[in-house]
Parts: structure tokens; C-alpha cells; sequence
């Protein structure tokens, strides 16, 4: 058997496996999140593409970025919060990368965002300049080249996690400049970012053993008070079912949300059968 294996697609959340074996949730009880051993995010898109893969058509308008489609959600290990991304609890805004330039220290986590698309992370490391992963080749880049248009922000504060000092991140993000293709060791370009920042190996491919149960919550905020939760046997899990909501945007998670209810529903008003 050769070691190149075939991407995984991401199941819709009616399809996601559930906590009970028969297929049915409780209300209360969190779903089994899907594990993306063998998948990357499709964290760049080739240019003139769109989100889809195919070719981009020139006359469509480019749909403008709308703060208010983000997914709102948190991330738990065990009882303790190691992720928000809420208007409540953290600064959203974007702007554009000149303005950007202003506000930015070495070290710092930058994250490029646009509609459809998957957020782009990168570390800030002086001079105009940015490391990232781009295209499984982790390359150092003036930040208004590696924001190819989109708009941008700080997220030092989206992981609570104690950071690594300024000169530590800069140089975890140096030294890795040139990896590529299978030299690398993470996913995407969030978790090479939070990695050079926190230090931890859980962003790293391969950085917990997926055995015994689901450490990781992803609770998904939803109208009314109400949430959706996912459970993940790793980090790297995790962020990638993060991402590709940020990819979809909140309108479709929601909506994705709301069909995957409505099954549920129908599977338990259904009368058993004899």
C-alpha cells in the first residue's frame, strides 16, 4: 500500500456520526466531531479559481466581506476554554494590510480574511514581513503580498494560551522558512501560526494519539442562546472543523444546523416499527 491517500470530503452534519450508536442525539449530549487524519484543508486557493475549486467565472462580482456571516463559536479541552471567537469577547474588525502595518509587533498573529474563503494565518515578524504557509511551503512574505487583497486583523487573543515571548515566536516562524510539500508538519497555515506562538505540539500532524475519548469541544453559537457542540479526539481535528466553518460562513452553518435538526426530529416523532 503507498503512502499517498485520497482526501477526505467532509460529511454534512446530518451525516456526522452521533453519540448514540442507534443514530439518534439527545438534546443534551454533544455529537462526534469528523476526524481529518488524512486531509488538509483546502487553505489556498489556486488564483482564478473559486471557492468550489473551479474555475472562477471574470464577470461574477466578488462578494464583499461581511463580518457579521463569522462563526461565532469556542473551543474547550476538558472544562477549560482555550478558544473564543465571539463579538462579545474579542476585537473583530479588520483592515486593510497598509493600515494593518500600523498596529502590528513582531510576533504578533495575523489572520487575512474574505467571503467563502478559509482565514489565512500568518506570523508578523518585523520589517513589513510576514512567515506563513502558503501552498505546503511555509515562505517569508511582505504582509501586503500574503494578504493577496483580503482584509486582516490581530488574533493574538483568540487561543488562551500562554504565548511564547515575541523573539521565541519570530524565530520558530524563521526557521521553518522553506519547508515544503512532506517536511511540513502541520495542516494549514492556523495551526503552523498558533504553533509558532504557543509552542504546543497538539498543532502539530500526528501531535496526540487519537485513542479514548474526545478531549476537544467545539461549541458552535446559535441564535436565541443556543449552541451546537462537536466532540474531537485532537486538536488538529478540531481546527480543521473550525476552519472549514469559517470557510462556509455562519448563514450556511446555521442553515446546515438547522436541516441536521430537523432529521433528528423527524427520526424521533416517526412511530416505532413493529
Amino acid at each position: 500500500m503507498g503512502n499517498q491517500m485520497d482526501k477526505l470530503s467532509h460529511l454534512s452534519y446530518a451525516e456526522v456520526p452521533t453519540v448514540d450508536p442507534n443514530g439518534v442525539d439527545t438534546e443534551e449530549g454533544p455529537r462526534i466531531g469528523v476526524s481529518y487524519i488524512f486531509s488538509n484543508d483546502d487553505d489556498e486557493l489556486e488564483d482564478g479559481c473559486a471557492v468550489d475549486g473551479t474555475a472562477k467565472d471574470p464577470n461574477q462580482e466578488e462578494k464583499q466581506y461581511d463580518q457579521r456571516d463569522e462563526v461565532e463559536c469556542a473551543v474547550y479541552n476538558r472544562d477549560e476554554c482555550i478558544y473564543e471567537k465571539s463579538f462579545k469577547s474579542a476585537g473583530l474588525e479588520v483592515y486593510s494590510p497598509e493600515n494593518l502595518l500600523n498596529k502590528c509587533k513582531a510576533g504578533d498573529l495575523v489572520e487575512f480574511v474574505a467571503t467563502g474563503q478559509y482565514p489565512h494565518w500568518a506570523v508578523y515578524v518585523g520589517d513589513f514581513q510576514v512567515v506563513h504557509l502558503h501552498r505546503a511551503e511555509v515562505k517569508n512574505s511582505f504582509l501586503t503580498d500574503a494578504s493577496q487583497g483580503r482584509r486582516c486583523r490581530i488574533v493574538n487573543d483568540l487561543y488562551k494560551l500562554k504565548a511564547l515571548g515575541a523573539d521565541m515566536v519570530v524565530q520558530n516562524a524563521m526557521e521553518q522558512v522553506g519547508l515544503k510539500d512532506r517536511e511540513l508538519s502541520w495542516r494549514n497555515s492556523e495551526c503552523f501560526a498558533a504553533w509558532c506562538r504557543f509552542g504546543k505540539r497538539e498543532f502539530k500532524m500526528g501531535g496526540e494519539i487519537r485513542i479514548g475519548k474526545q478531549p476537544y469541544r467545539l461549541k458552535i453559537f446559535m441564535p436565541e442562546k443556543h449552541s451546537h457542540v462537536l466532540e474531537f479526539q485532537s486538536l488538529e481535528d478540531m481546527v480543521m472543523e473550525k476552519r472549514r466553518n469559517d470557510h462556509l460562513g455562519r448563514t450556511a452553518v446555521l442553515r446546515e444546523l438547522a436541516a441536521h435538526f430537523s432529521s433528528v426530529e423527524e427520526i424521533k416523532s416517526e412511530p416505532d416499527a413493529d
